[in-house]
């Protein structure tokens, strides 16, 4: 890449444009010969601070924003609007490849899910097909486990033209709502974006849920090309407010669900393994079972078949992919059941709407109690605590209230909070114990949930993050009640 291949981003002054650019950073730790630096203003570090180290580690110059304090400098120093939209831009010329067909899903919760089942979706198509998210990287021949739902733009440019390169057609990302608000989306060529629901999350980060909408809508406003499809989820309280702000931005409007004209779910059986339902389209109704339990997951399953199907995926075949579909790791994920058939699973439900909706979902099938495992975690916003502590004490039977990743908080305290509001629940700060409890105390028709880390397979206790997986600890304390003839009879 040259100098000029970003001279509308950026004011490169009298800089000469055909000046050779080896490597775009924003970390001063990553720069070598021929990088410009982009000097990102940070939560807790700006970026300017590090211009100087840059410019001794090679860089040939530093792009920055207007009023950033960079002075002094032995190199160029760029000027530029918005220095984060210049910086994702750049990436995204610099790294120059993408899949051909791109779609993003925001949204609160569903988003993991969504974006598995349109690569699965793709798949079942015949399609080289990716996606991209909290849980990783799933492409043909590759599933890395990732940490940020929406990477840096710099990877994940990297990562776009590096999928396109080995022949990946189509992929699904997420978008947060911090991914937006930072610009990491932008440069991304989408052919369609879909929205699952909105509920209260993000709110040490956003001022507000306004604020968190705003930030999310931000996908059909500025990123989705005009009169391109937005999906739409029709039954969620923000469903008519993220219309108008597709609307806004020129696109399509496809809503999905109950209330959806696109795809109108008409009727829906839960059954413990699944659920069967009919789905009007284009005048046609479609019988389809899905083997995934909860009707959140067929909310899901109508997003990612209206994403497929807007974007040139025959209908008939994507609902005949959906009873195919496995779920993504830690979503509602049957784990094992003990030896009285209590089913087991596993949830990422972190947050108050995706904790009501996992508990709603396994209470049609379970006969007995439903007992759930969760947490809150540090650092993050303490408002919700009180809020999943009344929502398990509504819809559970039997609550134990455990540690989830405390951060640098003190757990008792998390917990404390949590109790507030279900002071009946019984409290075990130790996890592991916590789910051999709730495993030994399940019966004939009974349910768990362990709720709040789903796929994680650490826990971040004072700055430190020890191996620990729900998954595991789950399995392990079946094992255990199966060897134990003395266990499990709890009534």
């Amino acid at each position: 890449m040259r100098l000029a291949d970003i001279a509308d981003l950026v004011d490169i002054g009298d800089a000469d444009p055909n000046s050779p650019v080896a490597a775009i950073a924003s970390d001063s730790r990553q720069v070598a010969g021929e990088t410009l630096f982009f000097a990102v203003p940070g939560t807790k570090t700006d970026g300017a601070a590090f211009a100087a180290d840059a410019a001794s580690a090679g860089a040939t110059a530093v792009v920055a924003d207007g009023a950033a304090a960079v002075n002094g400098l032995s190199i160029p120093v760029f000027r530029t609007d918005n220095v984060r939209r210049a910086l994702a831009l750049s990436a995204a010329r610099f790294s120059c490849g993408q899949p051909q067909t791109m779609v993003a899903v925001t949204g609160t919760a569903g988003k993991t899910s969504v974006v598995s089942f349109v690569r699965q979706i793709w798949r079942h198509a015949g399609l080289q097909a990716a996606s991209i998210g909290t849980t990783g990287v799933n492409a043909p021949g590759r599933d890395d486990y990732g940490s940020l739902t929406t990477p840096d733009p710099i990877s994940l440019h990297a990562l776009l033209a590096e999928l396109a390169a080995s022949g990946v057609t189509h992929g699904a990302m997420e978008a947060s709502s911090h991914g937006l608000e930072m610009y990491r989306l932008d440069g991304v060529e989408l052919a369609a974006a879909g929205f699952t629901n909105l509920g209260r999350d993000h709110l040490d980060f956003h001022a507000d849920a306004e604020d968190y909408h705003r930030a999310k809508m931000r996908l059909f406003r500025q990123l989705l090309p005009k009169d391109a499809p937005a999906i739409v989820f029709s039954d969620d309280p923000w469903s008519e407010r993220t219309i108008a702000a597709a609307e806004e931005g020129g696109c399509e409007i496809l809503t999905v669900g109950r209330l959806g004209t696109f795809l109108r779910l008409e009727r829906c059986e839960q059954l413990q393994d699944g659920q069967r339902a009919q789905i009007l389209h284009a005048g046609h109704h479609y019988e389809v079972d899905l083997p995934l339990a909860g009707e959140f997951q067929m909310a899901n399953a109508l997003v990612a078949a209206g994403l497929a199907i807007s974007t040139g995926s025959e209908s008939g075949s994507v609902f005949a992919a959906l009873r195919h579909l496995k779920g993504a790791s830690g979503r509602l994920e049957k784990v094992g059941a003990t030896k009285d058939g209590a089913a087991v699973y596993v949830d990422y439900a972190h947050k108050p709407e995706a904790l009501e909706n996992v508990l709603r979902a396994v209470r049609p099938f379970t006969t007995g109690k439903v007992v759930v495992v969760f947490g809150c975690g540090g650092d993050r916003d303490p408002g919700k605590r009180p809020i999943m502590g009344e929502i398990a004490g509504r819809l559970a039977d039997t609550i134990i209230v455990t540690d989830d990743n405390p951060r640098s908080e003190e757990p008792a305290l998390i917990r404390a909070a949590i109790l507030e509001a279900v002071s009946d629940a019984i409290e075990i700060g130790d996890r592991r114990r916590a789910i051999e409890v709730a495993v030994d105390m399940l019966g004939p028709g009974d349910t768990l949930v362990i709720a709040g880390k789903g796929h994680e397979t650490g826990q971040t206790i004072k700055g430190d993050t020890l191996p620990f997986s729900d998954h595991e600890e789950a399995r392990r304390a079946l094992a255990e009640q199966e060897s134990d003839p003395a266990a499990g009879t709890a009534s």
